[in-house]
């Protein structure tokens, strides 16, 4: 990738990350670049209308711009657009947390999170990646969409590594778990890549391409309704494959379990 793309991105997740306006040299140390490149990206970045000046000397900060464009883009997105309804309802009727990515190769991008209403939950970032894909539901739903030589070859190259005492480190083990997980229509993780989280995912395919759909929580709440999870996702799941819009029977439980509180 390019350098000037890279330190482009690099320069808008440090502002957010640092929620403050920056001074050239304060972002050239902590991004650990040359002042001269820092200059040149914020120098391109403040024509466009991206970045001002607060003050004199008083640092640099990201105008709205930024967020208008990406409101715009967010309105537009076809696949948001398409399982945004689908798995809030999902959400609200587990009350877990819930993820959709799409598959690339070895790889899987988180493109929405719903959070949650739990002070305790699990979360993950939209842009990141599944981790550990052997030890996690999502990863373990991404080889299962895989073809069997293709699936052979990654288990016999890949180093299964403990992450904790529950993942499993041997081809054979995670083979018949990915098989299972074929089976049922679904991939489970219990603490497997974290102590103490339960994760469970299924996946649907539209317009050629393979997405996952994670659902997340404590174990401690998670397992207890582990089966009535599972029988929800593979329903979102088989709607978000349909060319029908979000399915009616998943909002009409939410409904239900509002009118029941």
């Amino acid at each position: 990738m390019s350098k000037i793309v890279d330190r482009t991105l690099d320069l808008l997740e440090l502002f957010a990350e640092q929620k403050r306006p920056l001074s050239l040299s304060d972002i050239a140390h902590l991004l650990k670049i040359p002042v001269s490149s820092c200059h040149d990206v914020l120098r391109a970045m403040r024509a466009r209308g991206y970045l001002y000046e607060v003050a004199p000397r008083a640092g640099y900060y990201p105008t709205r711009r930024l967020q208008a464009i990406s409101n715009v883009i967010g309105e537009n997105d076809p696949v948001s657009a398409r399982a945004e309804p689908v798995l809030r309802s999902l959400r609200d009727l587990i009350d877990e947390s819930v993820m959709l990515s799409k598959v690339r190769g070895l790889e899987a991008t988180y493109l929405l999170v719903f959070d949650a209403k739990h002070p305790l939950r699990f979360t993950v970032k939209v842009g990141d990646n599944v981790r550990t894909i052997y030890a996690t539901s999502g990863g373990k739903a991404l080889l299962g969409s895989l073809d069997d030589s293709t699936l052979d070859t990654f288990l016999k190259k890949k180093s299964l590594k403990s992450i904790t005492k529950r993942t499993i480190t041997t081809r054979a083990a995670l083979k018949r778990d990915i098989d299972l997980g074929r089976k049922r229509g679904w991939f489970l993780n219990r603490g497997e890549s974290q102590d103490g989280v339960s994760t469970l995912s299924a996946t649907f395919a539209w317009n050629a391409s393979v997405y996952i759909v994670t659902i997340a929580g404590p174990s401690s709440r998670l397992d207890k309704v582990l089966e009535a999870a599972a029988s929800s996702l593979k329903e979102a799941c088989a709607a978000l494959e349909m060319t029908s819009d979000a399915p009616q029977s998943i909002q009409r439980q939410v409904q239900g379990r509002r009118h029941a509180d």
